[in-house]
């Protein structure tokens, strides 16, 4: 029997050692990469719900402006999750709050995360025609740097106020709150997203402010996302249409 010369059988097992060490870094850095792209591809789906759903926000603003030029007023809640038409008259801020009605709008019903979008109307503009004296209700609130409740539209006591606007719509975001397209509620599965919870049982003042996943952050985390229509906006297209004065 041949016998390797003790350096040539060191020589072997060093080289079987190496060779197991480079493949052990290789799949490390395989498993990097792959994680890094995961990673990637995870972060790029949520950007593009998060600009589907401020898409479906813009069309919904602009989609209300128009049937009020055509209608006089704005349009109420949706009569239930499964049924986007109107309901009848809301005589309540809380009545007046719901499902968005996007058979009546034409729209969508679903924001990038598909969640029923959220709708609430100040009754004044939904019930009957509507006028320049006609006074809004909805109040949209922010923090500031420092975790500060701040006002952007509106004031507390918002009816009194004429910065105050009388439609809000929004998206409960990724996580926490919501309704699917079927009607099934989902669960809250936090217990410190404080400004989510109080956009999910609004009628008048809402809150839009910066995405956080902190739970320690000043009302907790946050991913919701809230538009507006303004006064403005809307006796802007109602006189351009020759609706009012």
């Amino acid at each position: 029997m041949m016998h390797l010369p003790h350096n040539a059988t060191s020589r072997r097992t060093a080289q079987q050692g190496v060779s197991l060490v480079e493949l052990a870094i290789v799949l490390l850095v395989i498993g990097l990469l792959l994680g890094g792209v995961m990673m990637s591809l995870s972060t790029q789906d949520e950007i593009k719900r998060g600009t589907r759903t401020e898409q479906r926000l813009a069309e919904v603003r602009d989609a209300v402006a128009g049937f009020a030029v055509v209608n006089a007023r704005l349009p109420r809640p949706a009569v239930s999750a499964l049924n986007g038409a109107e309901r009848g008259a809301c005589a309540t801020e809380l009545q007046c709050t719901g499902f968005l009605p996007w058979a009546a709008l034409g729209l969508d019903r679903l924001d990038g995360h598909d969640k029923l979008l959220r709708y609430s109307v100040t009754p004044a503009y939904a019930n009957a025609p509507f006028t320049l004296a006609s006074v809004p209700t909805k109040a949209v609130t922010s923090r500031d740097a420092a975790g500060a409740v701040i006002y952007l539209a509106g004031a507390a006591g918002c009816p009194a106020n004429s910065g105050c606007v009388p439609m809000v719509v929004f998206s409960h975001g990724r996580a926490n709150h919501g309704t699917t397209q079927d009607g099934t509620a989902l669960p809250d599965a936090s217990g410190t997203n404080a400004d989510e919870d109080a956009n999910a049982a609004a009628s008048v003042s809402f809150m839009a402010r910066d995405f956080t996943a902190n739970p320690a952050a000043a009302g907790g985390e946050f991913d919701d996302r809230v538009a507006w229509l303004g006064t403005s906006m809307l006796f802007g297209r109602m006189v351009q249409a020759g609706k009012l004065p």
